[in-house]
């Protein structure tokens, strides 16, 4: 993921943000509520402010399913810690910080084929019934925006035969990396002109 890590910061750099504003793999730890600090993928800090972080993450098989929930526990305490902490004050003077989530899959017939639910006691939602690990990413990824606990999400599918050329699939139009990447520009410009 190193390489969208690097494209979100040259994109950053291009409208704008200070180089030292911008944070990765050094100095990107934030303070939590339920833990002391959590360490994010890229963090931008402006004179002192919270302005963004994000999350980048990947998932190539075999084992889709255990991957698959821990990413889910992932997702929702990190966001759920990093909202708490803010509600606290944790990152005074800092309004609202923008928060982002970029995840990419393997695609492979483990990923793109349906899979079956256990229901001993009770019925899962139908929308998980007979649904591939890649539509679960995608619900996963949707509901986190909906509930409003990140900002921006993104979801890639890409087979391993593509890393060198890049190409990957969209699988969800409102989850493609130009909808990520527009409203952190816009979060950025916004503050930049604050501060002229």
């Amino acid at each position: 993921m190193n390489g969208f890590v690097e494209l979100i910061r040259d994109l950053l750099l291009e409208n704008g943000a200070p180089p030292d504003s911008i944070h990765r793999n050094r100095n990107v730890e934030l303070p939590g509520w339920y833990r002391a600090e959590k360490s994010w993928d890229l963090v931008l800090v402006l004179q002192g402010e919270l302005i963004a972080a994000i999350e980048f993450k990947s998932q190539v098989g075999p084992s889709f399913g255990n991957n698959f929930n821990n990413r889910t526990e992932e997702a929702l305490g990190s966001a759920t810690d990093l909202w708490a902490a803010f509600r606290e004050g944790a990152f005074r003077p800092s309004s609202r910080p923008w928060l982002g989530y970029l995840m990419m899959l393997e695609e492979c017939r483990r990923s793109t084929s349906p899979v079956t639910v256990r229901e001993p006691h009770f019925d899962v939602f139908p929308e998980f019934k007979a649904a591939s690990y890649e539509r679960r990413y995608a619900l996963l990824i949707e509901k986190l925006l909906r509930d409003r606990l990140y900002d921006g999400g993104c979801f890639l599918i890409s087979q391993q035969s593509s890393a060198t050329s890049g190409d990957y699939r969209k699988p969800n139009p409102e989850l493609t990396f130009n909808r990520f990447v527009a409203p952190l520009l816009g979060r950025l410009q916004a503050q930049m002109n604050l501060r002229k």
